[in-house]
């Protein structure tokens, strides 16, 4: 009787062994497919921006583009009409997304970072269950929200107090946008940095304090060291976060294109530029439209080296912790 029902449990072996293969792989090929939904978008927004963006440098030099230092795409729509052949260089927007970019990180990283490291630290658990949330609900706010904020409080306050010291403030101006867009960070960078903070072993705090460190020792020159890749990352995310913000600059920098360093003066960004540019009917044989793409490409150029920045300094200052 044993020796009648070995074959019998050899085939249900089998088919089992069969059935679980044939489900690793199809759980392996839906797995697949979904990695190769996400890199193949990818590659084709990037293949349909450079093709547009190749049209646009047939008509506009790329030296041009790169090195001019006036934005201005208007162009005449016939060829017998009398109108400007354009200005197409992407110093002045650069410059202006670069100076909000600066003025936000410059508000959202002192106060994100000491927020997570107040939260993750020094909070007791009761008052972290009631910081944290309200922290993370300025992520939710939708960002026309800080626009009308920025545009209605912060410019208002920013000019009246300027006149009160003699300065000449515009009524939009870089610097109203980059604190608001700042205060739009601050959960990105806090978020983040206190979970970061968190995964430090606690072993390294407990060390710490054994060899007679105070408190702020420890976490200025142990949990901090060991956070920085993640803090590193938080940073960059926000950096990104910042460089494509669009409706906080068009309500309260304004649409000038201008090459200027001064916060209290309107500027322009590149996504609000490419907005600017594909709004209303467009003929898409015109530099002014293809314009969009090609400053689209050099955005995306931008924020991917900024990545691998970004991962060389992580990369150098990471450190194994068992």
């Amino acid at each position: 009787m044993k020796t009648a029902m070995e074959p019998s449990v050899d085939l249900t072996l089998r088919h089992a062994r069969c059935s679980t293969q044939i489900k690793e792989l199809a759980i392996q090929s839906v797995l697949i497919a979904s990695s190769l939904v996400a890199v193949l978008t990818t590659v084709g927004i990037v293949a349909s921006l450079a093709f547009e963006a190749f049209r646009f440098f047939e008509k506009i030099p790329l030296t041009d583009f790169l090195f001019g230092l006036e934005w201005s795409p208007q162009t005449a729509i016939r060829e017998d009409q009398v109108g400007s052949s354009g200005a197409f260089g992407v110093i002045p927007l650069l410059t202006g997304t670069l100076l909000i970019s600066f003025i936000a990180m410059l508000v959202a990283t002192p106060l994100g970072l000491l927020s997570a490291v107040y939260l993750a630290e020094y909070a007791r658990p009761n008052t972290r269950a009631v910081i944290k949330p309200l922290l993370e609900l300025l992520a939710g706010i939708p960002t026309v929200v800080y626009g009308f904020f920025a545009a209605l409080v912060i410019a208002p306050i920013i000019r009246a107090g300027g006149s009160g010291v003699g300065f000449e403030i515009s009524s939009e101006s870089a610097l109203a946008a980059g604190l608001v867009m700042g205060i739009m960070l601050v959960p990105f960078i806090s978020s983040l940095s206190d979970d970061v903070i968190n995964a430090v072993p606690q072993s390294l705090r407990d060390a710490s304090l054994g060899m007679g460190a105070t408190p702020a020792e420890t976490i200025t020159k142990v949990v901090l060291p060991a956070a920085t890749p993640g803090i590193i990352g938080s940073l960059l995310l926000a950096v990104s976060r910042a460089i494509g913000e669009t409706m906080i600059v068009v309500m309260a920098a304004g649409l000038a294109a201008k090459l200027s360093l001064n916060p209290l003066e309107a500027v322009t960004t590149i996504t609000v530029q490419i907005v600017t540019l594909l709004t209303g009917d467009q003929e898409f044989d015109s530099a002014k439209t293809l314009a969009a793409f090609a400053i689209a490409l050099y955005l995306f150029v931008l924020t991917l080296g900024l990545n691998v920045v970004a991962l060389k300094i992580v990369d150098k200052y990471k450190k194994q912790y068992d």
